[in-house]
C-alpha cells in the first residue's frame, strides 16, 4: 500500500517483537556454515530516524524500544545488530529489518528485499549498499513467488505488510501455501497485528490448517495510544528453527510484564 509509511511506527512494541524474533532466527540459521537467502516483502526504508516529527508524532517509539532496551542480554543476536547500527548511524537511529538482516547475515548469503513505494525505495537502497542485497521495486509476495525456490534453497521469507488491503486476510495464506508446496525446506515468517475488531483471527485458523506444525507467537501490549486498534504483535512461522519457541519465552514474559 503507498500511502504506508513505517517512519511513524519504527521501533514499536511490534518491531521489539518481530525484529527479536527476526534476530534470533537469523543467529540460528547462520550457526551452519552453509549460505542461505533472506527474503523480505514489505522492506520499508530500512532505517529510521527516532527523532523525527514522524515518530513524535505517534510516540510509538517512546512506547516501545526506549522502554525494552533492558530486556535483552548484551549478547542477544538484536542487542548486538541495535548497538552495533547505532554506533554507525546514530543513538535515535532504528534499523528496519533490512539492515538488521545485513547486519547478522554474511558475505556468502543473498538477500532479496522488495519494496514498492518510491521514496521508501530510493532511502532503502541508499541505506544498503552490499554486492549481496537486490532490490526489487514491485510487489514484494509477486516477487517472493517468482523466486521461489530461492538458490540457495535454505533460506527465510520475511512477509511484513501494512495490512491496509484487508484482502491481504484472504489473499496471504493461500500464497504461502503455495510457496511451500514449491520451497518446502523455505522458513516463512508472517508478521500480523493483533487488533480489537478480531480481523486476523480467519487468517490464522487457515494457517494453522494449512500448517499444522507452524509456530504461533503473539504477545499483547496496551494500545500505543487511545482508540488505537493494535493491542498485540504476531508472528506466525512455517518450519519454525528448532526451539525457537523457547527461545522467545522469555520475550514473552516481557510482554507479559507490561500488562500487570
Amino acid at each position: 500500500m503507498l500511502s504506508y509509511q513505517h517512519s511513524f511506527h519504527a521501533g514499536n512494541l511490534a518491531d521489539v517483537h518481530k525484529h527479536a524474533a527476526l534476530a534470533w532466527m537469523l543467529d540460528y540459521l547462520t550457526r551452519k556454515d552453509k549460505p542461505l537467502t533472506y527474503l523480505e516483502s514489505h522492506s520499508g526504508r530500512g532505517l529510521y530516524d527516532l527523532s523525527g516529527a514522524e515518530a513524535k508524532k505517534t510516540g510509538e517509539a517512546a512506547k516501545g524500544i526506549a522502554i525494552t532496551d533492558d530486556w535483552f542480554a548484551a549478547d542477544h543476536p538484536y542487542a548486538l545488530a541495535l548497538n552495533a547500527l547505532r554506533a554507525e548511524h546514530g543513538a535515535q537511529s532504528y534499523p528496519g529489518s533490512p539492515l538488521i538482516a545485513r547486519h547478522l547475515l554474511r558475505d556468502t548469503d543473498r538477500l532479496h528485499l522488495a519494496e514498492l513505494h518510491p521514496q521508501e525505495h530510493t532511502a532503502l537502497r541508499k541505506a544498503l549498499r552490499a554486492p549481496n542485497v537486490k532490490f526489487y521495486k514491485q510487489d514484494g509476495l509477486e516477487m517472493a513467488i517468482s523466486l521461489t525456490p530461492p538458490e540457495p534453497r535454505r533460506g527465510l521469507l520475511l512477509i511484513d505488510p501494512s495490512w491496509e488491503v484487508k484482502t491481504d486476510y484472504a489473499t496471504i495464506p493461500r500464497q504461502m501455501a503455495g510457496m511451500a508446496r514449491k520451497w518446502n525446506v523455505g522458513i516463512q515468517v508472517l508478521w500480523y497485528p493483533v487488533l480489537t475488531d478480531g480481523s486476523h483471527v480467519p487468517m490464522l485458523r487457515q494457517l494453522e490448517r494449512d500448517f499444522p506444525e507452524g509456530l504461533r507467537h503473539e504477545v499483547r501490549f496496551p494500545p500505543a495510544r487511545d482508540g488505537h486498534r493494535m493491542v498485540g504483535s504476531g508472528l506466525f512461522t512455517v518450519n519454525p528453527p528448532w526451539g525457537m519457541a523457547q527461545a522467545l519465552a522469555p520475550l514473552s514474559k516481557r510482554f507479559a510484564g507490561l500488562r500487570g
